[in-house]
């Protein structure tokens, strides 16, 4: 099967790339065993001097790498460089604070002397999606490379030369050969990778099934693995929030990336007192937003990544509105090119409905009416998934409260749910296990030895 390079605003081919025969693949895990030794043992000062030029490559191709982006998975061309600018942050982060993250630890104990040392594991695959193309891929290269790892990726089908693209830049940034790979392999060909015995850990961010598949695949030759799966995140309205910020808030986190995102706000569940208000203010704001080509600065609203997508958000949609949810905005498919979806909102939704139970990966708001603060919270928790959440109130001590109530890996008040590298990044329940960025990200591929000294 050929890597497929569509544009999803007009539906060009830009280009086509063949997968591996097994002769290429042999030839890239070769490579990468024979450099993984000595990028192992290289002096942690010059890996955080490569890291900071890597950044640096970054931001010299920020006009071109956020114009790949835009072209190749639809983004907004603004959100295509804020993601290019989070890339080149989190190369500084790193570069900056792992010494002290990767630093040894000394521990008191019956020993004359005694510690814990941070050692790399060797080769880690990721396996990336293709809605956030070079963050994704970052998040998880820079801190595995600093800590002393080598890499290999296998992205999206749909994004290739995103893919090819990071690989370029490891190369430019001046990295040793065979220290960052990708891979142009089809997905039935991962599970070979991770059991090759020169692999020893796997990455996923992606779809539950592939994060069972992945982690299965890992569990039976005993690898180590981390995922981050899908998100359905509460969006939590208390009686005395402020309704300007949050509906600002509510529409960012829904529409950025047209909505393709597994933290975006996907559960609005609002307090009956203010929900009336709540609802007009978003309609309103969400009717202004305009869909269009997102190479122009004027768009607000990008069409989605495939075709296909949009399909199975418009059942998930039809089949909401079946089951007795309302439709106050949107909810139709145009007949004209390119994979949009209109921004859409449902009221009234209940547990039951897709719009509640699944994943709406696109522009569609649900909102799910509650009499008070203790339902909200139930509600919120009745989910499979358990990614982010965030509360908004005026209350920032109640907030808090509320937050640490919430069954997910982060929780935010009065601010939209987002990665940042100075924090840790993951889920539980459905949505995965482990942690990426941050102190905890960078622990999770290296093997923490005891060292005992009498």
């Amino acid at each position: 099967m050929a890597y497929r390079s569509i544009n999803p605003f007009d539906g060009k081919l830009l280009g086509q790339f063949a997968s591996w025969d097994a002769g290429q693949l042999e030839q890239a895990l070769a490579q990468v065993a024979a450099a993984t030794p000595g990028w192992a043992v290289l002096d942690l000062a010059e890996r955080c001097r490569l890291l900071r030029r890597l950044g640096d490559v970054v931001r010299a191709r920020r006009d071109s790498l956020a114009a790949l982006i835009t072209s190749e998975m639809g983004k907004r061309i603004a959100e295509a460089r804020a993601e290019v600018d989070k890339c080149a942050l989190a190369c500084d982060y790193y570069a900056e604070h792992a010494p002290a993250f990767l630093a040894d630890e000394i521990i008191a104990s019956d020993a004359g002397r005694s510690l814990v040392a941070y050692q790399p594991l060797g080769t880690v695959l990721a396996v990336m999606p293709w809605n956030f193309p070079l963050w994704q891929v970052f998040r998880f290269l820079v801190p595995a490379l600093v800590a002393g790892n080598t890499g290999l990726l296998k992205h999206a089908s749909n994004v290739p030369q995103c893919a090819l693209a990071v690989e370029e830049m490891v190369r430019e940034a001046g990295f040793p050969a065979g220290v960052f790979r990708s891979l142009m392999i089809d997905s039935s060909r991962v599970a070979e990778v991770i059991a090759d015995p020169r692999v020893h850990a796997v990455t996923l961010t992606g779809s539950e099934p592939a994060g069972r598949d992945v982690a299965a695949c890992a569990g039976r030759h005993l690898k180590k693995s981390v995922l981050e799966l899908g998100g359905s995140d509460a969006f939590v309205v208390l009686e005395d929030a402020d309704l300007e910020l949050a509906v600002a808030g509510a529409v960012t986190s829904r529409f950025l990336n047209a909505g393709q995102s597994c933290i975006a706000a996907k559960r609005f569940i609002v307090v009956e007192a203010v929900a009336e208000a709540f609802v007009q203010r978003l309609v309103a704001t969400m009717a202004a937003l305009r869909a269009g080509d997102p190479a122009v600065e004027a768009t607000t609203l990008a069409p989605l990544a495939r075709p296909d997508l949009r399909e199975e958000l418009h059942r998930q949609v039809r089949a909401s509105i079946d089951a007795g949810a309302r439709l106050l905005l949107g909810g139709e498919m145009s007949s004209g090119p390119g994979a949009f979806y209109p921004a859409t909102l449902l009221d009234h939704v209940r547990p039951g409905m897709p719009a509640f139970d699944e994943e709406l990966f696109g522009p569609v708001a649900a909102v799910i009416r509650v009499a008070d603060e203790a339902q909200a919270l139930a509600l919120a928790n009745n989910s499979r998934y358990g990614l982010g959440g965030s509360v908004w109130t005026r209350d920032a001590v109640r907030g808090e409260r509320f937050a640490r109530k919430l069954q997910s890996g982060a929780a935010f008040v009065n601010g939209i749910v987002k990665s940042d590298p100075r924090l840790p990044f993951g889920g539980i329940k459905a949505s995965g296990y482990g942690r990426e960025l941050s102190l905890l990200g960078i622990r999770e591929f290296v093997n923490a030895k005891t060292i005992w000294i009498r």
